[in-house]
Parts: C-alpha cells; sequence; structure tokens
C-alpha cells in the first residue's frame, strides 16, 4: 500500500488492505522513505517507547505545509505533535480538567444537548445523523468546556475539518489553504476570548481555557493548543457516533442486545472504537536506528502508525473482523498509547455512550436511508453524510 495512492475501494472498505500489511509487509516502505508499521504488538511497543520515537514533527511538516505557514505553527505547536517538556506540562493541564467529578458536572449539560438534539430530529422529513446530530454533540461539548459564547461556536466544525484534513498524506492547493485560513481565524477568535477571560477568569476547575491561561503558556501555545483540544474533541467524536450507529444498523442483534440491556452500551463503545477506529494513522518518527521483523529502519524515519490494522490483528483479538460489543478484554488502540494517550479519552467514550444509548431509547428502529457517504478521508474514518429514517411506517 501506498499512503498517497490508496488502491480503488479504500476508503469503503480499507479492512482486507490492511490485511495484507500485517500479513504480508509490516514494514511498508513508502515512496518518501516513511514506513507504515500495522501490528498490534509493533504499535503497542512504539507508543510506549517515547525516547526511541518521538512525536516532534518540525522536520516533517515544515516541507509540507512551509515554515512560516499557519499550519505549520499548529502542528508543531500543538500537543499531539510535541514532546516533553511542553507536551507533559499541557497534558497535565487537560488531564486535571477531566476527572471523574468534572465529567460527572457535564453530563447533565450533554445529556440536555443529546435530547435537544433529538427533538429536533423528530421535526427533520430527511435527518443526516452526522449534519444533525453526531458532528453537533461535541461542538457543544467542547464550546462548553471552554465557555465559548454560542454565537461564535458556527464556524468552529468547518474550521477542523480544515485544519485536520491538512494532516492528509497529499493536500491541494486548496485544501492547503483551507487550512491556514481556518487556523488564522481560530486563533483570532481564541486571542479575544482569551483577553476576555483574563479580565474575567473562569473557575479553572471547569474552564478549560482560564486553566490554560494560568499555566504559563506563550501566546502561540495557548492558541494552538485550544485548538488542538478543540478538533480533536470534535473530529473524533462525531467519527465515534456515526460508525457506532452506522454498525448498529448493519448489526442488528447487536443493537437488540443493547435494547435489552442499556448498560452493555461501555462495551459496545470499546468495539466501536476497535472495529472502525475513528482516527486511522498514528505518527512517530525514529530518534535512532532499529530493526523490526528483519528491516533496518534508519534514525529521522517518520513511521505511519496504522491504528486502523492494528485494531483487527488476530494476534491481538479473537475473532477480530467481529463485532461483539461484549468483548473483554478490548486492548484497543484507538486513544493511542503511552504517554500520548489521548487527554480526553474519558470525555469522548462519555459522549459516545450517551449519544448511543440515548437515540437507540427514542429511536429503537431506525433505519440508514439512501445516501449514505464515507468521508473521503485516510487518516480519519468517518462518515460525510447519513441519512436516516427513525421510525418504520405502518
Amino acid at each position: 500500500m501506498i499512503l498517497t495512492d490508496p488502491p480503488p475501494g479504500f476508503h469503503e472498505n480499507p479492512w482486507p488492505t490492511y490485511a495484507a500489511l500485517r500479513e504480508e509487509t509490516p514494514v511498508c516502505r513508502q515512496p518518501d522513505g516513511s514506513v507504515i508499521l500495522s501490528r498490534h504488538a509493533d504499535l503497542d511497543a512504539v507508543y510506549r517507547d517515547p525516547a526511541r520515537f518521538v512525536s516532534d514533527k518540525k522536520a516533517v511538516f515544515g516541507p509540507k505545509y512551509g515554515v512560516e505557514a499557519p499550519l505549520y505553527e499548529h502542528h508543531t505547536t500543538s500537543l499531539v505533535f510535541n514532546d516533553p517538556p511542553l507536551h507533559t506540562r499541557v497534558r497535565r493541564m487537560i488531564v486535571r480538567a477531566m476527572t471523574p467529578k468534572a465529567l460527572a458536572r457535564l453530563r447533565p449539560g450533554l445529556e440536555t444537548v443529546v435530547d435537544g438534539l433529538l427533538d429536533r430530529l423528530e421535526t427533520v422529513d430527511a435527518p443526516d445523523l452526522i449534519e444533525d446530530f453526531a458532528s453537533a454533540i461535541p461542538v457543544e461539548v467542547i464550546g462548553t468546556l471552554f465557555d465559548i459564547p454560542h454565537v461564535d461556536r458556527a464556524p468552529l466544525r468547518a474550521w477542523s475539518l480544515a485544519i485536520l484534513g491538512a494532516l492528509e498524506p497529499v493536500l491541494t492547493p486548496a485544501q492547503h489553504a483551507a487550512g491556514n485560513r481556518a487556523v488564522t481565524a481560530f486563533a483570532a477568535l481564541l486571542a479575544d476570548l482569551a483577553a476576555h477571560r483574563r479580565r474575567h477568569p473562569g473557575d479553572p476547575e471547569t474552564d478549560v481555557l482560564t486553566r490554560l491561561i494560568k499555566s504559563n503558556l506563550s501566546e502561540a501555545e495557548l492558541y494552538q493548543n485550544c485548538i488542538f483540544i478543540l478538533n480533536a474533541g470534535h473530529e473524533t467524536t462525531t467519527n465515534l457516533i456515526g460508525n457506532g450507529l452506522a454498525l448498529l444498523d448493519a448489526h442488528r442483534d447487536a443493537r437488540a442486545a443493547l435494547l435489552a440491556d442499556p448498560a452493555r452500551i461501555v462495551p459496545a463503545v470499546e468495539e466501536i472504537l476497535r472495529v472502525e477506529s475513528s482516527n486511522q494513522f498514528g505518527n512517530r518518527l525514529t530518534a535512532e536506528d532499529i530493526a523490526l521483523h528483519g528491516e533496518a529502519i534508519p534514525a529521522g524515519t517518520d513511521l505511519h502508525l496504522c491504528i486502523g490494522a492494528a485494531n483487527r490483528d488476530p494476534r491481538a483479538f479473537d475473532a477480530a473482523e467481529t463485532f461483539r460489543i461484549d468483548r473483554r478484554p478490548n486492548p484497543h488502540l484507538a486513544f493511542g498509547g503511552g504517554a500520548h494517550t489521548c487527554a480526553g479519552l474519558s470525555l469522548a467514550r462519555m459522549e459516545g455512550q450517551v449519544a448511543l444509548s440515548r437515540l437507540l431509547a427514542r429511536f429503537p428502529d431506525y433505519t440508514l436511508a439512501p445516501g449514505v457517504a464515507r468521508s473521503p478521508r485516510l487518516r480519519f474514518r468517518g462518515y460525510a453524510a447519513l441519512p436516516a429514517i427513525l421510525r418504520n411506517t405502518p
């Protein structure tokens, strides 16, 4: 497989390609010198060894974006593509805002948001479960975490899609320009919000922006990590909910089991994350020469960690291609691993559990309608459109 030219039909069904990667070329070299890793054990080992496999991507993103570009500043300053000490400092601030106590305070508001969206779905003739439901939930939740005024939340989804879309292996000039415009506009919004919050601080126990302002980050570090949190909490959670709705439409036995026992939603969300990982690829850079499966990989090699393949590795999961909502244990890598394990994983899980369980309770007979469309992305797996019929007509 070549990332810049995936095989026909890959976006709809990447699993045969991933299986071939795991079994035939677990160290898959790319024309640009980078390497795809696809086995669960290999990804797990990379995540757990930050000394030999680093996250700093300046050497990769400089040629890709240009060192003066807003996209370069964002992706080299934000949490995910950084190593200690910046990564440690920012991640600690975020994790402290995502404690069980803090999430418990958020849950009633999340349930209110979801119920309000479900009320609106009742009035829509041809609802799209992405546009009208899944994508709206994380925007509201993350907007609340940062106390962003509702009037300013409308462009967040488009900005997020443009910035994260710039992580795809190949960019058109239009995608590059859209990503840069989104970073610039996002940073301007955050500068205004931060100035207001410095004059009127919020409660750092519940207001992430106030907490980060007090952490002595530079202005660039503050804005770019706020953008990262808003983006990371949006795209992947939208995909989690959309992928879950599609899986439960395709697996009616699993849906019936959830309706009979709603508590099963907790392991069900983990299985959705495994089978249809919202984030299909992670990245690391080798800090030294390594050998893997008899292959020499030199220092400075860009590693593409194929999470989608690893999460269906039969070496790690029995019946790895089968969707089992009661699967235990389930050591999936949808949230990464090691020091870079997703800081917002508990919030994402809660959003997925609440959204899916409450939609099922309201519309137990929903079915997908013609017009379902996958998002044409390699790094992120989700749906661009998920039209549905919410109730069977008599």
